[in-house]
């Protein structure tokens, strides 16, 4: 399989549509005396399609993500688009091992790039450049400039691509896994299906079983799981929509630039370590980067997919590669009990509560969430015979 270079360049008159109608939008007034208590700020909303539309500047974003070597491939006959970083290490130390980073919902390749800055060059931040990573960081199937497949959009089937992308396109033998959300099933699905291939996994969202016939469920299982159903009683409503009837919603989202990110940036809030404060963790311009690509490739609908397809998934087996945990500190995951984990992995090296960072942690806390990697996958090391032995 062969790869290509490529550039994001949105067009001028993409553009030009995107601010005509960013200054034509009519705005709703809020559900209530609380702002963000019934979903994306209005007023918020309003303060920010201002600046999209007269002070962001997306072509100076638009060099700095060219700034990284992207490419184009095709798998099953669809196009994958990737991000490739090689690690800088030092003349006469090994090769830097690969290291597999996915996303998830709703994000993109942008939210790896500060952790990616921080494994493939970490003498930039204070390291040890020997400790440097190839970095590989997809847009999943169905996500911006990746096609989604033919078939159902299932994790197994997501996996699958990622693991020929990384041993028959790049000719990777052995690897790390890292994900978050659904970037985190799906690697979970890699340590479960291509254990001769993957040399561990680190997920910030552990995985659930495929079944809870094991055994009863402890005390501490009980409660997360009756917690989760709690908060998924004012959260999942946008789950359901997307999986009972995305069609619906994405007409409105690819045509309307303030209703795209209203859908998106209510999830940033509400799933990051931000107390209520959106943009006490991100700046506007990244966020507004990360909507403009959803726009300009018009993806918002075929990124609902997965959860479209989601009842193709089937039972996932046994995850037996080592496995290690940061937890990121979202309200949904207060509380997730090791032993639940357990259910699904045969082999966790490391189980760990920073107590910070939420479900976009990479974009979060990139400088303790790298440590945590480095340190992980240096004590399983990795071997690839494209690289040799790498230890670090």
């Amino acid at each position: 399989m062969t790869f290509s270079p490529f550039r994001i360049e949105i067009s001028d008159a993409v553009l030009d549509d995107l601010l005509l109608r960013l200054r034509r939008t009519r705005f709703t007034s809020r559900s209530g005396d609380q702002p963000w208590r019934t979903g994306a700020d209005p007023d918020y909303l309003r303060d920010l399609v201002a600046y999209w539309a007269d002070g962001f500047d997306w072509r100076s974003r638009e060099a700095e993500l060219n700034a990284y070597p992207q490419y184009l491939t095709e798998i099953d006959g669809r196009r994958l688009h990737f991000l490739r970083i090689p690690g800088k290490r030092p003349a006469g130390t090994p090769a830097p091992p690969p290291l597999l980073l996915s996303h998830g919902w709703p994000s993109s390749f942008v939210e790896m790039l500060p952790l990616a800055d921080r494994l493939t060059d970490p003498g930039r931040y204070g390291g040890d450049p020997a400790d440097a990573f190839d970095v590989v960081v997809p847009s999943l199937p169905g996500f911006l400039y990746s096609d989604a497949p033919d078939g159902p959009v299932t994790r197994e089937a997501m996996a699958r691509t990622l693991h020929l992308l990384m041993t028959e396109v790049l000719g990777h033998q052995r690897y790390g896994a890292f994900g978050g959300d659904i970037g985190g099933v799906v690697t979970g699905w890699l340590g479960a299906r291509y254990p001769g291939h993957v040399t561990g996994i680190h997920l910030i969202h552990p995985p659930f079983p495929a079944s809870f016939d094991a055994r009863p469920l402890a005390p501490a299982e009980q409660a997360f799981l009756d917690a989760e159903q709690r908060y998924d009683e004012t959260d999942a409503g946008y789950s359901a929509i997307m999986g009972t009837r995305p069609d619906t919603i994405a007409a409105a989202l690819v045509d309307s630039p303030a209703g795209l990110a209203g859908w998106m940036l209510d999830k940033y809030r509400d799933w990051s370590d931000c107390s209520g404060d959106l943009e006490s963790r991100f700046d506007r311009d990244t966020l507004l980067t990360i909507v403009t690509l959803y726009w300009a490739t018009g993806a918002i609908g075929s990124s609902f997919r997965q959860y479209v397809d989601f009842a193709h998934n089937r039972p996932r087996p046994d995850i037996t590669v080592p496995a290690a945990f940061t937890l990121s500190a979202e309200p949904a995951m207060v509380g997730f009990p090791r032993e639940l984990a357990e259910r699904a992995c045969t082999d966790i090296r490391e189980w760990n509560l920073p107590g910070v960072g939420g479900h976009f942690m990479p974009l979060e806390e990139p400088d303790l969430l790298s440590g945590e990697l480095r340190r992980f996958f240096g004590s399983v090391g990795t071997h690839d015979r494209r690289g040799g032995v790498g230890t670090h």
